[in-house]
């Protein structure tokens, strides 16, 4: 292929990439928004809403392990496609379940909403390693940069519906159908296949042996603490500042609100400090910020202090995710494989979090619980090393 025409296919999969990315985002937020009008259509109590919503969480984990063989077979855009249909099938059997009012009906919804998303997460992060790889630059804060925007149009757009009283059924219709359209239109331009991952195919996934790399695994921890430090702020930021500084819930989704702003700007900003400093440099500083944040909105004796806490925690844990996908997938060859066991022991902060600094709280409160996190990222940064890009590493095995 030609210079001439290699520039414009990797722009066109730029801009295909990045649309996988926000309406990934988009779709989750979409629902995610409407949680409190699915409660009251099933009449749940909080305990029966919280086993509801693990259905989407054990779809992810049961989906994020089995993506590498699946991405390895199709490819990501053939993936990315299967991740949406599979979605938009599970939102219509939610809203199904939500217009009959049947919890059996939507529990199924949501377990599949939460395997496709999941599967399509993996896809779009080889895919965006790839015209990473192309572009010979940072990309991938970017690209969840837009994800992070996605969340906000989704949520944004499930506030408007929910004061229209759009009936939540045709709310989620409407998302599955705008979602899927967008995503089969976007990996049309995805990049074509690489000839080394084509003769990799015959090899197998590869999936186990990436279980068995050490610095897989340790890629993993790194993007497993740096998750969890994002993912505490997603559920308990809001509650803490509610309890610890007594403020009302709408103050405290301002400051949630700064969190994800500070989230979202050093992610946009990510390819440049990556470029200037490398993956390790960036990945300690961003870490010793969020430490410092984290440390500022345990003891903040004020709400102005605790928000800039807050502010310094999200900028410290912007790049963790993105860049330990970007190390995952150095190897074209394998980037599959190994994005998929990355992924996997990424997303267990997702599901284990919650409760360990809900358990952690019942005897401590929620202000200190959060000091789990400064354990957990620091015990992470430890691994930050292993992100040096392959060919910048010590002589380890590639082929492990």
């Amino acid at each position: 292929m030609t210079t001439s025409t290699t520039a414009p296919t990797v722009g066109r999969a730029r801009t295909a990439v990045a649309t996988a990315f926000i309406v990934n985002g988009f779709a989750f937020a979409s629902w995610i928004s409407r949680v409190p009008a699915a409660r009251d259509t099933l009449d749940l109590s909080a305990a029966q809403l919280g086993l509801l919503l693990l259905c989407l969480a054990l779809g992810s984990g049961v989906a994020l392990p089995a993506t590498g063989p699946v991405v390895h077979r199709l490819g990501p855009a053939r993936t990315v496609l299967a991740g949406a249909a599979v979605t938009t099938t599970g939102q219509l059997l939610l809203a199904a379940g939500l217009g009959t009012a049947s919890v059996p009906l939507a529990a199924v919804g949501l377990a599949l909403t939460g395997a496709g998303v999941g599967g399509w997460d993996v896809a779009m992060n080889i895919e965006g390693a790839a015209v990473e790889r192309r572009l010979a630059r940072p990309l991938m804060p970017r690209l969840h940069a837009g994800f992070s925007l996605g969340t906000v149009a989704g949520a944004l757009l499930g506030a408007a519906a929910a004061a229209l009283a759009l009936p939540l059924p045709v709310h989620l219709v409407l998302v599955a159908a705008a979602s899927f359209a967008a995503i089969a239109l976007a990996v049309r331009s995805f990049l074509p296949a690489d000839p080394d991952e084509e003769a990799a195919r015959s090899e197998g996934s590869g999936v186990g042996r990436a279980w068995r790399e050490p610095r897989t695994l340790l890629v993993g921890a790194l993007t497993l603490a740096f998750a969890f430090t994002e993912g505490s702020a997603n559920d308990w930021l809001a509650v803490a500042l509610v309890d610890g500084q007594g403020v009302s819930e709408a103050a405290a989704a301002v400051g949630f609100a700064c969190f994800v702003t500070a989230m979202t700007a050093v992610r946009v900003l990510g390819g440049s400090l990556l470029a200037r400093w490398g993956r390790v440099a960036t990945l300690r500083g961003g870490g010793a910020t969020a430490v410092l944040g984290l440390l500022l909105f345990v003891v903040a004796p004020s709400l102005p202090l605790a928000v800039a806490g807050a502010v310094l925690w999200g900028a410290g844990a912007a790049l963790g995710f993105p860049v330990g996908m970007s190390a995952a997938a150095d190897d074209p060859a394998r980037a599959a494989a190994r994005v998929s066991v990355v992924s996997s022991i990424a997303y267990t902060a997702f599901l284990a979090g919650p409760p360990l600094i809900g358990v952690v709280a019942e005897a401590t409160g929620i202000v200190d619980a959060l000091l789990v996190v400064l354990v957990v990222l620091a015990a992470g940064l430890f691994a930050a090393g292993a992100t040096r890009p392959l060919d910048a590493q010590p002589a380890e095995s590639s082929a492990t």
